[in-house]
């Protein structure tokens, strides 16, 4: 009896179980911390860039799935704020005569400011509109910077200012910017999630109508996930091109971005937090199995890419992270939310008085079947 009570007591002060578990997630974390500073002395440059570009697709693909898979908006036109952010730095950074890091808050800040602008039109259009009309704003915006001699027109523009910054330390620094930048894609958008604004969002999703007939700001909430997922994306392409230190229309405004964003949620999983770093890990696996090991061009690789995201689709609809979430177990970085704690209390107390229930759900005796 005093042992079915102790249990009981854990239960509803939440022991036993949660500070081991805690302990262990915090010792991963630390494990990952120490594991990113140090990778730049351990692995070379090519593995810096390849990882730096995989995370950098990662923070991408996530904030696409925050505007399809949470806000029930589905942008065929986000690498129009890959390419601002990119351009943003640039001209910050060769106008100012400063080493392209210290400009680099001015590329989200830039692209929030015109996703901020464009939603008042945009959000005037429904699914499939709303898709084609921001693929058409990133079109008009790729012609205008094409035919801007200042930024370079159709020929692009390099990053002199580069030259500001230590050659040796050039790689080591995006590769650790562009992993706080995908952790802080993930684990932003889980608080997000969370938040109320987050609960909103996923009521919008569902049925954007029954959302605003029970008083959720339907415009609001999508309006702040648009502005996240711009500057997220801005963010992100900004490092990318630093990174090559070039950058041109053709590139930047380039639709293999949003392509690479959808597929990676596809097959991961949209509507999930974890969904998109499966996705990126198959992404990148079967791009360099056929590039690398099998010698294939650019072109077939998309193919192939292409017809794996056919294949989800077809039979897993909803990615392949539910799958083995269900093999693995666990609810990870789920952000449904859980019922009050009075039930909890509930069946503390009773499994401390020794009740169980009945099929029928009544209280029994200990003796019933």
């Amino acid at each position: 009896m005093t042992q079915i009570r102790w249990r009981a007591l854990q239960a509803v002060a939440g022991l036993g179980t949660r500070r081991p578990g805690r302990v262990y997630r915090w010792s991963i974390v630390a494990v990952c911390v120490l594991a990113v500073i140090v990778a730049p002395w351990v692995i070379g440059e090519g593995a810096q860039r390849f990882l730096s570009e995989a995370m950098l697709m990662l923070a991408m693909a996530q904030m696409w799935n925050l505007l399809a898979g949470y806000a029930g908006l589905v942008s065929m036109g986000q690498q129009v704020f890959v390419g601002l952010g990119a351009y943003g730095l640039f001209f910050a950074s060769i106008s100012l005569k400063v080493a392209p890091f210290w400009v680099l808050p001015l590329a989200p800040l830039l692209c929030a400011a015109v996703a901020a602008i464009v939603a008042l039109f945009m959000f005037r259009l429904r699914e499939a509109y709303f898709a084609i009309g921001t693929w058409v704003f990133s079109e008009v915006v790729s012609l205008l910077i094409s035919k801007t001699e200042r930024l370079g027109g159709e020929r692009g523009v390099g990053l002199p200012t580069a030259r500001l910054v230590d050659p040796r330390w050039l790689e080591p620094l995006t590769f650790w910017i562009s992993a706080a930048i995908a952790v802080a894609s993930v684990f932003g958008t889980y608080a997000l999630l969370r938040s109320r604004v987050g609960l909103g969002l996923m009521t919008v999703r569902d049925n954007d109508v029954a959302a605003a007939s029970i008083g959720v700001d339907v415009w609001r909430n999508r309006f702040i996930a648009f502005v996240i997922a711009a500057a997220g994306c801005g963010l992100a392409g900004a490092v990318s091109f630093t990174a090559t230190l070039y950058v041109a229309p053709g590139f930047a405004f380039d639709p293999n971005w949003v392509v690479a964003m959808m597929i990676i949620v596809i097959i991961g999983g949209i509507g999930t937090l974890e969904g998109p770093i499966l996705g990126v890990i198959i992404y990148f696996a079967l791009r360099e199995t056929l590039t690398v090991v099998f010698g294939l061009s650019a072109g077939w690789y998309l193919i192939g890419l292409g017809m794996v995201a056919i294949a989800a689709i077809l039979f897993e609809p909803d990615g392949l992270w539910p799958l083995v979430r269900g093999r693995l177990g666990g609810d990870w970085l789920s952000v449904r939310r859980e019922p009050p704690t009075p039930p909890r209390i509930a069946a503390a107390t009773a499994a401390a008085a020794g009740v169980r229930s009945s099929p029928h759900g009544l209280g029994a005796t200990p003796g019933d079947r």
